[in-house]
């Protein structure tokens, strides 16, 4: 796990953080390991076992406990099932396939797999909406729906945020902190904020993700529900919502004006795209 952090000890300190927010999972819930041709996958699953199943993936330097605040609402009416995307600082192995490939769809499949879940809708959130986007695009047949939030890979990434960071990195702990809530562009609580800094001093983020092509947009037939922050300095979400409109005119898509990377809580507005196909705005 040590090659995806700046250390053995920061992985351990990183890996206990987490186990301790698991620990706060408001619901029943179970914590499953999947097999997978990348690795172990770690998930968490709750909700009415028959109730339809929808799958969440986390954004980058992130895990399930992105969903700590959401999963009580969700799980009312749905059968959650939050992955820890690999490479990211969950507890799902540390692999890191090439991004422009087939491997991240081999590895999801791999895991509805060994969930038993044929088919799915998926929520996915910056990394996670990259992922969800890839899947659904190279295997439309297992996704019933699509929740994005600030999603990868149709706007381009914004670098402009990076120097004014990296500005605040040597004003100890409140420049550190600073420098992230004005990367996501919103404030933290004092926990989410600890939490952030704990991953950004141990954990080795990935790179650049790839864009998708108008071609591969233009596969994505199933309902689509896009959430974005009109303020997001992460990426581009006027382009975004543009290409979205060109490729995926279907596709309901919402600017929130005072947003950014990192959204508010968005469970009733999920809850409701997920199960009765409100259209955006």
């Amino acid at each position: 796990m040590s090659g995806i952090y700046s250390s053995t000890e920061g992985a351990r300190l990183v890996r206990n953080r987490y186990q301790e927010l698991l620990r706060r999972w408001p619901v029943p819930h179970d914590q499953m390991r999947v097999p997978t041709s990348q690795g172990e996958t770690f998930v968490v699953a709750c909700g009415p076992p028959m109730a339809p199943p929808v799958v969440l993936l986390h954004g980058s330097m992130g895990n399930s406990a992105r969903w700590l605040s959401e999963a009580s609402i969700l799980a009312h009416r749905l059968r959650l099932y939050s992955v820890d995307i690999i490479g990211e600082p969950g507890l799902s192995a540390p692999s890191r396939p090439p991004l422009d490939s087939d491997a991240y769809a081999r590895w999801l499949e791999d895991v509805l797999g060994g969930l038993g879940v044929e088919r799915a809708s998926f929520v996915g959130e910056s990394l996670g909406g990259w992922m969800a986007l890839d899947y659904a695009i190279r295997r439309p047949g297992r996704v019933d729906r699509l929740a994005l939030r600030c999603p990868g890979g149709i706007g381009r990434q914004k670098w402009g945020v990076l120097p004014v960071a990296l500005l605040l990195l040597p004003f100890g702990r409140q420049g550190r902190r600073l420098s992230a809530e004005f990367a996501i562009g919103t404030r933290l609580s004092r926990d989410n904020a600890e939490d952030l800094l704990l991953v950004s001093r141990h954990f080795r983020p990935r790179g650049v993700l790839p864009v998708f092509g108008d071609e591969a947009l233009r596969r994505l037939t199933m309902p689509m529900t896009v959430i974005l922050g009109a303020r997001d300095r992460m990426l581009d979400s006027r382009q975004t919502r543009r290409r979205l409109s060109e490729t995926v005119p279907s596709a309901a898509v919402t600017m929130l004006p005072d947003a950014g990377h990192l959204l508010p809580d968005q469970s009733e507005a999920i809850l409701e795209l997920l199960t009765s196909g409100a259209t955006g705005r």
